[in-house]
């Protein structure tokens, strides 16, 4: 997501951890359309389209539409279903677990904790110590290089 969409949408922060709760027209105005299909529309992505697939950059994700901190690099692993996966988020309340019986199937759906964006599913097959996989849309997530967060965090700081 570009820093023109960010700075459109309001309620984008990676600090505040206050619930979302817009309607389907206010989040179409604020989310660019692939942003607001996966999020508000349960889309999901074509598999190995993500940059994130395959990257191995230290930092935070987020999520896309509201900011909240869900995953740090160093529990993402390539696990070859063509989605950037996790094996835990970064506190309970970063995530929403519902169920899902779409499309013929039982699954565990995953949802943004603080804006309740669908954000993909999680399953039983993933690596230690959890042995959960968090398959995620790429589309969905917002990254930060740790560097840059460091610097913005000591910028802030000072002044």
């Amino acid at each position: 997501m570009d820093s023109t969409s960010k700075n459109s949408n309001p309620v984008y922060s990676t600090t505040d951890s206050s619930a979302v709760n817009l309607s389907d027209d206010q989040w179409k105005k604020i989310l660019p359309a692939d942003v607001y299909r996966i999020a508000r529309e349960k889309g999901t992505e074509r598999p190995w389209t993500s940059p994130f697939e395959k990257s191995n950059e230290v930092g935070t994700y987020y999520c896309a539409a509201c900011g909240n901190p869900l995953f740090k690099s160093d529990t993402k692993f390539e696990s070859g279903c063509g989605w950037p996966s996790f094996y835990e988020p970064i506190s309970k309340t970063s995530i929403i677990y519902t169920e899902d019986n779409s499309h013929g199937m039982r699954r565990t759906e995953v949802q943004c904790g603080r804006c309740k964006a669908h954000l993909g599913h999680v399953f039983d097959d993933g690596p230690p110590p959890t042995g959960l996989r968090y398959c995620i849309n790429g589309v969905i997530l917002d990254f930060k290089k740790a560097k840059d967060a460091e610097a913005n965090y000591d910028k802030n700081k000072k002044g």
